[in-house]
């Protein structure tokens, strides 16, 4: 019984199976390849820089003095940490493998320091009347104090492409009379260079 029910129902499904199909083969056609001279290479990093190859340094631009220190002392010691890394000067009127640009200045940096001692709490005698126990609290103090820093600026350029291929600043506390002011321009010197070459 169950038979024959289901054949007229098979037959109707098969015949409905024989209507046209909506969806169609076609599509679209792939476009055409772009001109070799469109096609864009990948991108890569550029390779690492070998400071290695860099023996000798020559000035860009002697630098100039400041109010405090003379250009000529800037030079010399500029020139004396540049020896300390294995660069050394190039003969008189030629270029070295780098170029030197160098600057100082003396600045004012406002500097804060917060003590914050918090809450004390302790127990002791007090006048021979026994012992006791106390708390007590404290308010945060700020100071606020203005130094003078020699700031000193360092470049240096690749003399074959004139592209800048490193820099760096740094700063030391100055003192209020010349030798420390000196001093502290030496140490600045040292401080910029303390990366060179980078690792």
């Amino acid at each position: 019984m169950f038979t024959r029910a289901a054949l007229p129902l098979l037959c109707l499904s098969l015949v409905a199976c024989q209507s046209n199909n909506p969806y169609t083969s076609e599509s679209a056609p792939i476009p055409p390849a772009p001109p070799v001279e469109q096609i864009q290479s990948p991108v890569y990093p550029a390779a690492p820089r070998d400071f290695s190859s860099y023996q000798s340094w020559s000035w860009r631009n002697p630098p100039p003095g400041t109010a405090s220190l003379a250009g000529e002392e800037l030079q010399e010691m500029v020139a004396g940490a540049l020896d300390q890394r294995g660069l050394r000067p190039a003969p008189e009127n030629t270029k070295g493998d780098v170029q030197i640009s160098a600057r100082a200045n003396m600045e004012t940096r406002v500097r804060q320091t917060y003590d914050d001692y918090g809450p004390h709490i302790g127990a002791g005698h007090y006048g021979g009347y026994g012992s006791g126990y106390g708390i007590g609290t404290s308010a945060p103090i700020m100071r606020t104090y203005e130094e003078e820093v020699v700031s000193v600026y360092v470049e240096m350029y690749d003399s074959s492409s004139g592209q800048a291929i490193w820099s760096n600043r740094a700063e030391a506390r100055s003192g209020s009379n010349q030798a420390e002011r000196k001093d502290a321009a030496r140490q600045a010197v040292n401080n910029a260079l303390a990366d060179y070459p980078p690792r």
